[in-house]
This record gives C-alpha cells, structure tokens and sequence, in this order.
C-alpha cells in the first residue's frame, strides 16, 4: 500500500471539533467563563487526542504494519486497532504484562483483537525497557516474525502515540482555541497532546496540565517532546500534580462522584480515567481563586466512557 492510498478523507473528522459554553456556577459566582472544546466528537472510532496523535502517524506509516504499546486498558492501542480496521492496514499491540496471555481478553483487548490487532505480550521488566534501541529491535522482531503479511517493514508508534509527528499534529488543537480562552485545561498520560496545545497556542494562553499518574516525571518528558518536535520549548504550559487519584486506571468515590454530578449538570458523559480528573481540577482551581475574574477556560474533552462509544 503506498502512501497516496491511505486516504485518511475516508474517516471523516469532525474537524474543528465543537466547542460549547457550559453554564456552571462553580466558575460564573467566580466571574470566569467554561468552555468545553468536544474533541471527544472528532470521531467515534478515534476520538479526540487520538485522532490528533495518530493522523500524522498514520500518514508517516504509508499503510505499513502499525507497531505499538500500551498497557491492558490502553485508550491508545484501542484508537490504533480501530484505524487499522477502517483503513485496512495490520497492526500489532505489544501489551504490557506476559501474566495476561492466558488469561480471557479484559473488553479493552477484546475489542483491540475484534478490530484485527495482534496482541504480543511482554513482561513488565522488557516493556520498561521498550525505548532501548536494542530491546525495541528485538520486541518489533518477536512481535512481528509469525504473520507473513507483516513481512513490510513496520512503523513503530511510541506508547499513547506521543512522538514528534503526533506533538505536531497536536498544534492544531491549540490553532483552534486561539483567541477564545485564557487558560486550557487538559488530561495529561505521556504529554504529546499538551506539547502540542501549548505550541499551538497565542500569545497570552497558557496551558494547565493535569497528570493521570503519579511520579512528577512529566515535565521533563514535554519537553524533550517540544525539543524534539520545534527544536525549542514552545508556549506557556503548567503542571498540575494532585488529580491523578494515585495513579493511572485508579479513581475514588469522590472523583465518582464529581463525574456523575458533573454529567447531570450538563448532560455529557464524562470518561473517569482522564476528562473527569481534569474537570475535577478545573473546578477546584476555580474554587481555589486561581483563575482571575473575567478569565475564560477551556477544558479540553479528550476522549468518551468506552460505554457511549
């Protein structure tokens, strides 16, 4: 398949994605304005950051074998295999965690597996180690020696898609909100799409980041993306740390509850793992007064409940 047959038209996003003004009197009593930029409508297959990662990838690859990684519940490898289905290109899941091979697929890898993926799972140790040249030489040659069709040469995409191509694809997202919010929020996993966002940005908008783990070791990775992607850093961004809940996939009564009550006020569904630990601390940098009045923020619905999909 060259690369002119991969017509990426044929999915259809919904490009620029929707963007709504959410009355909610946590922020109006604060005199700051909420926006909600719906790129969970881009595409019900490859909703959101998805989308934005993986076009540039997708083109990149040319209709090659897609490679790539991500734990058992991996919104990633879901997005990766979806497109591999709709365009009819192979793709390959290196899964972390060799405990989960004889055991029946979670409905996160079932899926993967419906859509045509080939799973490949490694131990935590070796997936940890996934970015050594040496180790990812031999993974791609493990993963990929018993399919003769995937005897093309193979397109490697990083875990949650983060790599310079996907940190340029994600300016986009942030061309979209010039001019129209001071301050956007957004879910943090590996940090390609606030890389981008932040590039993408204007003057005076700054980006808030918020992190879905746990470790505070993701600053240094955006940058070494923006260095990678622009050869500098690139706009105005911050990290907020405490939402994450103690760490990926994990959630609380609380942060439940804040979901639910914010999908009754404003008839959205609300995806737990990342959206609802971003609006979570919207809200309490509203309440927090860290947002001066007269402010307009813009959350940045990234993905759906896998329910609604």
């Amino acid at each position: 398949m060259t690369q002119e047959a991969l017509d990426l038209s044929r999915l259809r996003p919904r490009l620029p994605s929707p963007l709504w003004q959410a009355e909610d009197e946590r922020f109006t009593r604060r005199g700051v304005r909420l926006l909600l930029k719906r790129d969970d409508l881009i595409h019900p297959d490859l909703p959101g950051n998805k989308w934005r990662k993986l076009e540039p990838n997708l083109r990149a690859a040319a209709g090659r074998t897609v490679l790539t990684f991500g734990g058992a519940y991996s919104n990633h490898l879901r997005a990766t295999a979806a497109a591999g289905r709709l365009l009819g290109f192979p793709t390959v899941g290196v899964v972390r965690g060799d405990e989960l091979a004889g055991r029946p697929l979670n409905p996160s890898l079932a899926r993967c597996a419906a859509d045509g993926m080939r799973l490949h799972f490694v131990d935590r140790a070796t997936y940890r180690a996934k970015n050594d040249p040496e180790v990812l030489t031999a993974l791609v040659a493990e993963a990929t020696a018993t399919a003769a069709r995937d005897r093309l040469p193979v397109h490697v995409v990083p875990e949650g898609g983060s790599n310079a191509l996907a940190v340029r694809g994600c300016t986009a997202l942030g061309r979209e909100l010039r001019g129209v919010a001071d301050v956007v929020g957004v879910a943090c996993g590996t940090g390609g799409t606030t890389a981008g966002l932040a590039a993408g940005l204007g003057p005076g908008q700054r980006v808030v980041g918020f992190p879905v783990l746990r470790g505070g070791f993701l600053g240094e990775e955006i940058r070494a993306l923006q260095h990678t992607a622009f050869g500098a850093p690139a706009g105005d961004w911050t990290l907020d740390d405490r939402f994450h809940c103690g760490g990926y996939a994990r959630t609380t009564p609380a942060l439940e509850a804040f979901a639910a009550d914010f999908e009754d006020r404003h008839r959205i569904p609300v995806e737990r793992l990342y959206v609802a630990k971003m609006l979570h601390g919207l809200t309490t940098l509203a309440a927090e007064g860290a947002f001066p009045p007269g402010t307009t923020v813009a959350a940045v619905i990234t993905g759906q409940p896998e329910s609604v999909r």
